[in-house]
């Protein structure tokens, strides 16, 4: 795969602001941890989840670029000779908010993997970390709160969906590649709030 044109990340961390409940950080660490907190919440290990939600942001980011001319079509020779050799090693499917996610065994249980190389949870928490700073348990506890709050195959259907509801903001197209945008706690919590079973409950007519 050929990038063109790529920033080079400064990895300095995402900025907040408690007083408003917002963290300016780009999309794919807000995407990973949703993935990660979506995985566990349909019945993965929390270790497991945290590679699968670094996959699905991966994916995601490999199909924008792609759309966006920023990375070429990988041919499809190539393509098959990887599948070959994925299943050689073992390698398996998961299906993530509409991703088709490589995974085996690894020491530690199921993982991702990126070619042939299971995914580190512990590095993708140090990313998270590294992305999100001290906001990063307050972010994990609203996703954690709305994923609770919709039925497990309702959240399988419909995963990708409610992240667009709160993923930041950020400019359309190649000016949007990497770029920083509002996360909005408040806006997590609130969408947890309106899919609640007690408020769904009160909300049907009586008999």
């Amino acid at each position: 795969m050929v990038k063109r044109g790529q920033k080079a990340s400064t990895g300095k961390p995402a900025k907040r602001s408690p007083v408003s409940g917002t963290v300016r950080v780009n999309r794919a660490p807000v995407l990973t941890l949703w993935g990660a907190v979506v995985a566990e919440r349909l019945g993965h290990d929390p270790e497991t989840a945290l590679t699968l939600g670094k996959a699905v942001a991966g994916l995601n980011a490999l199909a924008k670029g792609r759309r966006l001319g920023l990375y070429s079509e990988t041919p499809e020779e190539d393509k098959q000779r990887r599948a070959r050799s994925r299943a050689k090693a073992g390698v398996t499917w998961v299906e993530l908010m509409g991703r088709r996610l490589p995974v085996a065994r690894a020491r530690g249980g199921l993982r991702a993997v990126r070619g042939h190389t299971p995914e580190d949870p512990a590095a993708v928490e140090r990313y998270l970390e590294s992305k999100l700073g001290a906001s990063l348990p307050a972010v994990r506890a609203a996703m954690k709160a709305l994923a609770k709050s919709i039925p497990k195959r309702e959240l399988a259907e419909r995963a990708f969906a409610l992240y667009e509801k709160f993923r930041p903001r950020i400019p359309s197209g190649e000016r949007g590649w990497g770029a920083k945008g509002e996360l909005d706690i408040a806006r997590v919590r609130a969408l947890a709030r309106k899919r609640s079973p007690a408020r769904t409950a009160s909300k049907r007519p009586k008999r």
